[in-house]
This record gives structure tokens, C-alpha cells and sequence, in this order.
């Protein structure tokens, strides 16, 4: 008996069966791929959210850290507003009547024993001549460094903030961070510190959420973010502090010792604090000298609330609909990934002092 081979019909049906199976086969694959980078987007995705609010709380929880030691020892914010709603300092500082959702700068004192006072007056253009006190390293400048960053503030409500270019003995030549306009002339006893300045702000053309260290110094910390909201949450009673000493005024006392007034109570939103929009910030009282003056309102604050949104980068995994900030190519709803928020907020652990009037 001779062997016999599959029909034409037989082949035609296995070939169909095996097509059918493969194309299964090969379409389950494809959904695995698909979903395995939707997944590793998402990921990828909350980790630059983490990153950047981790930078974010680190800079924002050290607002407003003052000295430590000598006669300027606390809080910043009993001299001045440690934070502003706004980008300050060397380059492509915004007005100081600005007051934007997308961008904060953030001051403190860096924990060093180059924190003293002035011995002499300090003019525009004057070098830095400092007393040295017991905290001081053992250098006749107090031991700042040539590079540093140096603050320098009254006990009023001005504040300038300098790079120092040059020692030479107990002198030490400045550069002003103000552009426009020269910084205030400081008296004897005037505060001088090492600086911590951060200045975050959304760079839309980039897409990039970028550092500025308030000098020359400009750097991307997080890729395709396309949405930053900085809210202030803060005293609703007015602010009691700076308070000068009698015979001087500043933007909340006069000469008298007598409270301006003329900054309302806010309704609070539970407990004593209120939400701070921003035209709170651009109305006056105006307080400090030239680019740094800042609304009094700003000595409200306590807490920041940051909102922010971010993409990924392929803009074939990004659609068309609102859920998409800067809409994509992709026309498959599984091969999608939309736009991530993160909403967070600080509590400055140096800005509770100076409200309820």
C-alpha cells in the first residue's frame, strides 16, 4: 500500500490554522511590548516627579534659616521675606512688583561659622570689613572664601545678596547680585552670612524645571515638565515682624513705634491660616531698598504648595486630548501615557514667627 500524502484541502486548513495561532500568538506579544513600555514610561515618569519634588522640599524646609551665633542669630524671616514668589538675583531677575505661579526664590544661611557683623559701614561699592567674632575661623575676613556667596542685611528689611571676588587682608571686595540698581548702604552691625539661594522656575520653551543659583549659575534640574504652580498658604493675621528700634521706621512701623496698619485680616481657611493669593503680592506695602524690596504681605507666609505636571518625552505615547498638555502623534489609547501631577506641600521650619498683629 502505497503512502499518501495530505490533499490540497488539508494543506490549506493547517496552513489557515497555523496562520490563526501565530497571528495570536504574535498579537499577545505585541500587547505585552506595548504594555511593557507604557509601563517603564509611567515608572520613569513618577521618578522625575519624585526627584524634583525632593530638591523642591529639601530647599523649601530650609527657608529662611538664619544665623546661628552673634547678634543677627535667628530666623530670616524676622528681618525680611525669605521667599518670593518670583526669579531674583544676577540674571534675568523679574520686576520686584512680579509676583508669578510658575517660579519662587528661596533664601537661607548655610550652617558655617562665616556669619559676623559689619565693623565698618558698607556703601555701594565699599569693601567688606567685619568683626570677628568667637565663631569665626581664624582669618581676618572672618573666613570667607573668595566665590562665596555673601548676604548681607539689616535689622530693618533690606537685604543684598554679593559674590565675593577678592580678599585682601581683613577686606574683601564684592560683586552686587542687583543688576540695575546699587545695593543698599549697610551701617556698622549690619548682618554678613554665607548664603543659600535657590531660585526654581518652569522654563517653557525647554519644558525643563530649572535651578538658579542667583549668581551665574543656571541648570536644568527635571526634562518635560509642562506645568509648575507654586501657592503660599500663610498668617491671616498681619505681620508684626521686622520691628525696628524706636527712632526708625520700615514699611510696617514708624519712627514712633507705631504700627502703619493699612494690611488686612485675611479669612482664615481653618486654624489662623489663609490661603495668599498671588495680587496679595503685588500691592504694597512696599518693604527693603532697589531690586530686592518685596510686598510686606510676603512675611505671611508658611507653607508652599507645589503643583507639578510633567510628559513623557515620546511624543508617540502622547495623545490628542486634554489630558495632554503638549499633544502628541499617538492615535492608540493602550500605547498611551498621560500627563503625571503631583501636588505636595512644605512647611518651612524657620517662617513661623512675626504674624498676628
Amino acid at each position: 500500500m502505497r503512502d499518501r500524502g495530505f490533499s490540497m484541502v488539508e494543506l490549506l486548513v493547517s496552513l489557515l490554522i497555523t496562520l490563526t495561532v501565530s497571528g495570536a500568538v504574535l498579537a499577545l506579544l505585541f500587547a505585552n511590548t506595548a504594555t511593557s513600555r507604557t509601563t517603564n514610561e509611567v515608572v520613569e515618569l513618577q521618578q522625575r516627579a519624585r526627584a524634583a519634588q525632593e530638591v523642591l522640599t529639601r530647599d523649601l524646609y530650609q527657608a529662611g534659616a538664619g544665623s546661628e551665633l552673634g547678634p543677627g542669630a535667628g530666623a530670616l524671616s524676622q528681618y525680611f521675606a525669605p521667599v518670593l514668589p518670583r526669579r531674583a538675583g544676577l540674571q534675568n531677575a523679574d520686576a520686584f512688583s512680579v509676583a508669578r505661579s510658575d517660579a519662587i526664590t528661596i533664601l537661607s544661611l548655610l550652617r558655617s561659622s562665616s556669619q559676623t557683623t559689619l565693623r565698618a559701614p558698607m556703601p555701594p561699592g565699599a569693601d567688606l570689613r567685619v568683626y570677628l567674632w568667637p565663631n569665626c575661623r581664624p582669618d581676618p575676613l572672618c573666613g570667607f572664601p573668595v566665590g562665596a556667596s555673601v548676604l548681607v542685611f539689616d535689622r530693618v528689611e533690606h537685604f543684598d545678596a554679593f559674590t565675593m571676588t577678592s580678599v585682601t587682608g581683613d577686606a574683601g571686595r564684592l560683586r552686587a547680585w542687583q543688576a540695575s540698581q546699587a545695593p543698599f548702604a549697610y551701617p556698622i552691625d549690619a548682618v554678613v552670612a554665607e548664603a543659600d539661594w535657590h531660585t526654581y522656575y518652569l522654563d517653557t520653551a525647554t519644558r525643563q524645571l530649572r535651578h538658579f543659583d542667583g549668581y551665574l549659575t543656571d541648570t536644568p534640574v527635571v526634562d518635560d515638565v509642562v506645568g509648575v504652580d507654586f501657592e503660599y498658604v500663610g498668617s491671616a493675621a498681619p505681620p508684626v515682624l521686622p520691628r525696628p528700634s524706636l527712632g526708625a521706621a520700615n514699611c510696617l512701623y514708624e519712627a514712633s513705634g507705631a504700627y502703619r496698619g493699612g494690611l488686612a485680616t485675611l479669612p482664615a481657611d481653618g486654624g489662623t491660616l489663609a490661603i495668599l493669593p498671588l495680587d496679595l503680592f503685588r500691592d504694597g506695602p512696599w518693604c527693603g531698598d532697589g531690586e530686592n524690596r518685596f510686598d510686606a504681605d510676603l512675611l505671611r507666609i508658611r507653607k508652599v504648595r507645589v503643583t507639578l505636571r510633567l510628559q513623557v518625552s515620546n511624543e508617540m505615547m502622547r495623545g490628542q486630548s486634554p489630558a495632554f498638555a503638549v499633544a502628541g502623534r499617538s492615535r492608540s489609547a493602550a500605547r498611551q501615557v498621560a500627563d503625571y501631577s503631583l501636588t505636595f506641600e512644605v512647611t518651612p521650619r524657620n517662617m513661623f514667627g512675626g504674624g498676628g498683629h
